[in-house]
């Protein structure tokens, strides 16, 4: 019963804050070109605060992980080439392959697991994943642009690749706080307050917002893409990725993290990039949405399971 309730723990908080959305959306207190405008706030103003706090504040006494760092990239590595290779096989459609792949290996880490993190862990385990997400993005939006940019065709350039990963508002977030958490710079606590409690409204605020835009009809399309990506996404990487950590005998907090990072939901990111890069946009929208609906059931799932065979 007590792993079943720090699962309940764990979900419930996502499901209101996207009900609450979905409410305020069909009552009409908001609409959606509103929720369009709110949607770039977020990503712009509050995401890179709350990547900037989450690296500002980690413990000091806290070592650098080499062993997760390096499990962590060397499984999505591995993960990306194996997409690229079997992908093209089952999909005929240049535009849709881009976005598949993407789909699959590009969860959305940033918005789900430090708070998924902190519900099952507390602040034990929000640095851990700071650092990861701060590896992590880059490569997530790196291989996004090559991924969409080969198969529409084009050869994607070093030096505009560059400048688009640096001018990503979290990277320059993360970048920001790790330099003062390097240097040991120490904000006011007048300054620190409310940096730390806008950093604690933007999954909230985000949550809201991509339940106020949800559209349940789209879902119906492309189902059989929607199917075996899911499938892949929740259900089968995360399988291969828990035994892997439990073989290498991570410590349950660190399970938790690589859990995190291969079983969240599609990037609510990898929507925009896909429509503006040549890949099948609608099909990239119907896997966020279904991505994170079927995510509440799945994650809970996962989360009771594993706590339930002591992995976590």
């Amino acid at each position: 019963m007590e792993n079943f309730w720090i699962a309940v723990n764990a979900v419930v908080p996502f499901c209101i804050y996207i009900a609450f959305g979905l409410f305020a959306r069909t009552i009409g207190l908001v609409e959606e070109e509103f929720t369009k405008k709110l949607n770039q706030m977020v990503f712009r103003a509050f995401f890179p605060i709350m990547m900037f706090y989450n690296l500002y504040s980690m413990d000091l006494s806290q070592k650098f992980n080499s062993k997760l760092i390096v499990t962590g990239i060397l499984s999505l590595f591995s993960l990306i080439v194996m997409l690229c290779v079997t992908i093209p096989v089952f999909v005929k459609e240049n535009s849709k392959r881009g976005v598949m792949i993407q789909a699959i290996y590009r969860s959305n880490f940033v918005l789900f697991a430090i708070p998924l993190t902190e519900s099952v862990f507390g602040r034990e385990g929000v640095a851990l994943t700071s650092m990861m997400i701060a590896i992590v993005v880059p490569i997530y939006n790196v291989v996004a642009v090559i991924v969409l940019e080969y198969f529409r065709g084009g050869v994607p350039k070093p030096g505009q690749l560059g400048k688009n990963v640096l001018s990503n508002p979290m990277i320059m977030g993360a970048i920001v706080g790790f330099l003062f958490f390097c240097l040991h710079i120490h904000l006011p606590d007048c300054v620190e307050k409310p940096v730390k409690e806008f950093s604690d409204l933007s999954t909230p605020l985000a949550l809201f917002v991509l339940g106020s835009t949800l559209h349940f009809s789209s879902v119906r399309k492309n189902m059989k893409y929607l199917v075996s990506a899911l499938g892949l996404k929740l259900v089968i990487i995360p399988s291969i990725i828990m035994m892997l950590a439990v073989k290498l005998q991570f410590r349950p907090v660190e399970c938790f993290v690589l859990f995190a990072m291969f079983a969240t939901p599609v990037a609510a990111a990898s929507y925009p990039m896909a429509q503006n890069m040549g890949g099948d946009g609608e099909l990239a929208g119907e896997l966020v949405v279904a991505s994170t609906v079927v995510s509440v059931v799945t994650i809970f799932l996962w989360i009771y399971f594993l706590k339930s065979i002591r992995v976590f």
